[in-house]
């Protein structure tokens, strides 16, 4: 990551989690066997360059933008149609990406040059009403879009888990699954690295001289709304191919997995969490935000009947699964308080060991 972006993570403690979420993520199909551990990693890895690119937006420009599920969604929906229509072949794929990637950014475009003339809350609102319309659009265009149900779709066969390569590798099958994951984990590891070198090219410094301050890049001489309309079509990009990843993993591109609120809230929390303006932060809050949704509740039902067991008083009502909302909502909190400035933020700025 240094040699390709200049921007080496500057922590050892840092380095150390980074290169433990890599391996680890690389080597789940033969550490952790089974579907649902698959399917966490798959959705760390997408989420992880998801969360990358609305970094690149509210990190280092001081954007903040609700539209950036409507640019992952467009990405979904357009390779969902295309294998839906054209059948489970390469050249749908093809298709969903060269009409799904263009789309996402010329949409970008419009909203950035005609919107990021205005500042703060009233782009937030703009984007908001936009991504608002769009998931109404996707809603009642049934003939296209499947409406409320989505489109299902089937993968070329050289995808699909009923196609097995090697049918024990250390105790591992490897099939068509298999290489869907690992085409989602390069794929992911590749947009991430191509941000951390937009950030930290020229063109980065001038973003991050615009979010310090704008009038004063103004006075410069840079162009500050062609600079972020600029970061605005490639977050859009790098959503947009997070999307057709997420639907080729799905089989499946709707509303509630595409287009969904809640999955934007989920991207700000992932932002925060591992810190804005660092793209690292991506990486990290997404692995803890996706392991705590995924896992948490089972702990909880662990950690419950431990203390049942005990006979603790509250204790086991408290920690009862049906709470882990509220339990995540308060590792949210604790997260903000004791890492304002993210866990990657945190861990920048501590102090180096005595030598």
């Amino acid at each position: 990551m240094m040699i390709l972006s200049g921007d080496p993570p500057r922590s050892r403690v840092l380095s150390l989690i980074l290169v433990a979420i890599v391996v680890v993520l690389a080597l789940t199909p033969f550490l952790f066997p089974g579907a649902k551990p698959l399917n966490v990693a798959a959705k760390i890895c997408i989420f992880a360059a998801l969360v990358a690119s609305y970094d690149l937006l509210l990190g280092y420009t001081g954007t903040v933008s609700f539209a950036h599920t409507m640019f992952y969604g467009i990405g979904s929906y357009a390779v969902a149609i295309a294998l839906y229509g054209m059948g489970p072949s390469w050249a749908a794929i093809a298709a969903g990406i060269a009409i799904g990637l263009p789309l996402a950014a010329l949409l970008a475009l419009g909203i950035g040059l005609f919107s990021l003339r205005v500042e703060a809350i009233f782009f937030a609102m703009i984007t908001l009403a936009v991504a608002s319309a769009f998931l109404v659009l996707a809603s009642q265009l049934s003939w296209l879009t499947g409406g409320e149900d989505g489109r299902s779709f089937s993968l070329p066969e050289l995808l699909r888990p009923g196609t097995v390569f090697v049918k024990d590798f250390f105790g591992v099958r490897i099939n068509g699954r298999t290489l869907t994951y690992y085409i989602i984990l390069v794929g992911c590891a590749g947009m991430i690295l191509a941000l951390l070198r937009v950030v930290n090219s020229p063109f980065g410094r001038v973003l991050q001289a615009v979010r310090e301050n704008r009038f004063r890049a103004e006075a410069l001489g840079y162009r500050t709304v062609f600079h972020l309309t600029y970061a605005n079509v490639i977050a859009a990009l790098v959503a947009a191919a997070a999307g057709v990843l997420n639907a080729m993993w799905l089989r499946y591109a709707g509303p509630d997995t595409s287009l969904s609120f809640s999955i934007m809230l989920d991207i700000l929390l992932m932002v925060v969490i591992g810190g804005m303006g660092t793209i690292y932060g991506a990486i990290i809050g997404a692995t803890i935000f996706i392991l705590a949704q995924n896992y948490l509740q089972a702990l909880m039902g662990a950690a419950s009947e431990a203390t049942a067991a005990v006979g603790l008083p509250l204790l086991p009502n408290l920690l009862h699964p049906d709470r882990w909302l509220l339990w995540l909502g308060l590792l949210f909190v604790a997260s903000v308080y004791f890492f304002p400035t993210g866990i990657v933020g945190r861990l920048r700025g501590a102090p180096k060991p005595a030598e």
